[in-house]
């Protein structure tokens, strides 16, 4: 399976141009891919992760990626996507803003050895002269073609219209793609679906100046089911910068993902195998609930590390009550597996004889002793409705007892409802 087919398969890719010629050129060498990165902020967002993600499934598969970093059209603003004319930034803001994203594309890429290129356009744009530029490269550009390019018609269309400063943002894009064609044989130009104009002339021009065959992937745009754009929320955008938005705060926001999109969003942000995340889709309840914990875990340690990710889980468990998540669910994820509770001042607990579970202690009565029912009947009761688990599996029956091998590593979950748990230790 190529680099192309996972894209694909686990639902990354809008659109490609040259379908065949592409599936050859993956087939046939190691590809050298890039997308662009605009410095308007010294944080990408959420909003930036399936660019991130994509690149790093090329660097998994044996190809090179390219990271640039627009210190050059940085300067103008891509007019792509905007019903208004982007703030013009400084160079100083630029630089700032540059460092930050350079330490959050290494959270997701490997810089060593060549591995992977972070690269800034300022470096060939910033140099060049004014006319030799319109007679050697703008040549090659139909304003007539242009003006269709749906990044400028919405523009165009736009109260405030297009500057002419953002009417060349496209020339600038193209000549970034010819340029790193010559220098890195880069032949693959990659980004969001709203770049497709810009990435096809940009496929033109290296083909009418470098005689060279280049091709393109857009990626569709992420929304929530219910209609959001990915990054989103009441407080604002999700920010890759711990300063901006804390490992914890990142870990929250994917634990409430809406149900319709868990499987979807494991696809697009963990790199969790296809064939284990196919099998959540039929999931309810506290399976999903479990699904849900595990996407969090997964995106927080790609883009935090492990040692922020077992944080949040641990102060997520603290805030909510602790779980354990089934050993048979995804299992590729490295999320802690025994039953998770960050304290025992955050979780009640009562410690119960061996002895005594030997025999078969009933669960009704341990609901009773633990507090989380007031009396024999509301356990039954909580039981009958469904709103009894043990080790977030759901009770059955009133009758169930629980033995001495109900206990993982000495411990057992009991819960009622969705957030109310009790820890009984095994002495």
């Amino acid at each position: 399976m190529s680099a192309l087919d996972i894209l694909r398969n686990r639902g990354f890719v809008d659109n490609v141009t040259h379908e065949e010629e592409l599936q050859e050129y993956f087939s046939r060498e190691d590809v050298t891919c890039y997308i662009g990165f605009d410095p308007t902020a010294d944080s990408l967002h959420v909003g930036s992760l399936v660019c991130l993600m994509a690149l790093a499934h090329m660097q998994r598969d044996g190809h090179r990626p390219i990271g640039l970093v627009g210190g050059g059209t940085g300067l103008i603003g891509d007019p792509s996507g905007k019903t208004e004319m982007r703030k013009i930034i400084t160079h100083e803001q630029i630089e700032e803003n540059k460092k930050g994203i350079r330490k959050q594309l290494e959270r997701f890429l490997d810089f060593e050895d060549g591995k992977a290129l972070l690269l800034d356009n300022a470096s060939w744009l910033t140099g060049l002269e004014y006319i030799p530029f319109l007679r050697d490269i703008g040549r090659h550009f139909s304003v007539n073609r242009m003006v269709k390019a749906e990044g400028y018609k919405t523009r165009l269309d736009s109260e405030e219209g297009l500057n002419f400063i953002e009417f060349n943002y496209m020339l600038l894009q193209s000549y970034d793609f010819m340029q790193l064609a010559k220098d890195h044989n880069c032949l693959l130009q990659m980004g969001g679906s709203d770049q497709w104009g810009n990435i096809v002339s940009g496929i033109d021009l290296v083909r009418r100046v470098l005689n060279k065959q280049a091709f393109g992937i857009t990626f569709p745009l992420i929304t929530t089911s219910s209609g959001i754009k990915m990054g989103k929320t009441h407080k604002g955008a999700v920010w890759l910068d711990p300063a901006r938005t804390s490992p914890y705060d990142y870990y929250q926001y994917w634990v409430n993902t809406d149900d319709a999109d868990v499987q979807r969003f494991l696809l697009l942000f963990t790199f969790l195998p296809i064939t284990e995340i196919e099998k959540i889709g039929r999931f309810k309840g506290a399976e999903l609930n479990s699904a849900k914990a595990i996407l969090a875990f997964e995106a927080t340690i790609i883009a935090h590390g492990r040692v922020e990710a077992d944080n949040a889980f641990k102060a997520a468990a603290s805030v909510f009550g602790g779980f354990k998540i089934p050993k048979d669910l995804l299992k590729s994820s490295s999320i802690p597996r025994k039953i998770v509770a960050s304290s025992d001042e955050s979780v009640p607990s009562i410690d119960v004889n061996k002895k005594r579970m030997s025999e078969g202690v009933s669960v009704v009565d341990l609901f009773v002793e633990t507090s989380l029912c007031n009396s024999k009947s509301e356990a039954r009761r909580l039981i009958k409705q469904g709103g009894g688990y043990v080790n977030d599996i759901r009770i059955e029956s009133i009758d169930k007892k629980l033995f001495e091998q109900d206990f993982e590593d000495n411990e057992l979950l009991l819960r009622a409802g969705k957030k109310k748990y009790h820890k009984i230790i095994l002495i």
